[in-house]
């Protein structure tokens, strides 16, 4: 393997740090994304401003970063295969890197988003069935409570089992696990909130 395709993995992060919800409110003259509601740079948080197509910019922005950035990787390994793939440290560190960027943008000081759409497009990346199960899951969770934060947590659980389901037991599939803590730990405070029934649902306003 050519060592130049490590350098995929700090390229990913610096794809991953592009916060498209900064970018999105500047261009849309809306508040800082930190400054109001839960201080997240995703777009849930942006929904709070009322201005709906910002949300989805942000959404589609966050979502296609991780995506690129899993085709891109794929594409200069020269593996179409899936289970060979799946089998790469490569794209295993590509991952983490895409996803640790969002969470800890240097761009940013560090300080990012939870990570949901951007692990939707890392999946998507992966697989497109992957990528469906899971994004399914959210859908499903969050059309039945309105919460975001718990459909997150459910998708983030269920991911690196559908992985397994689809693949057995893959590299990627501890990736994706390693991918959920991280997730978990980012919704903390979320789950702390849901289960004191003080979480915000989803299209509601926060001062």
């Amino acid at each position: 393997m050519d060592p130049l395709v490590y350098l995929l993995i700090p390229i990913a992060y610096l794809i991953g740090s592009i916060s498209f919800a900064v970018m999105v409110s500047k261009c849309m003259n809306l508040p800082d994304p930190y400054t109001y509601g839960s201080g997240n740079p995703g777009a849930t948080n942006v929904l709070r401003t009322g201005n709906k197509k910002a949300a989805v910019l942000t959404l589609i922005g966050d979502g296609a970063k991780g995506f690129i950035a899993l085709v891109l990787a794929r594409w200069l390994l020269g593996d179409d295969t899936l289970v060979g793939t799946l089998n790469s440290w490569v794209l295993c560190g590509v991952v983490l890197a895409v996803f640790l960027g969002h969470l800890f943008p240097i761009f940013h000081g560090f300080k990012g988003g939870k990570g949901v759409a951007t692990a939707c497009g890392i999946l998507f990346g992966i697989n497109w069935i992957l990528g469906l199960a899971t994004l399914s899951t959210w859908l499903i969770v969050a059309f039945f409570t309105r919460y975001s934060s718990l459909a997150a947590i459910c998708a983030a659980i269920f991911a690196p089992v559908y992985c397994v389901f689809l693949f057995g037991v893959e590299p990627m599939g501890l990736t994706l696990t390693v991918m959920c803590v991280l997730m978990l730990w980012r919704h903390r405070n979320n789950i702390v909130k849901l289960l004191d029934g003080s979480e915000t649902r989803i299209g509601s306003k926060k001062t």
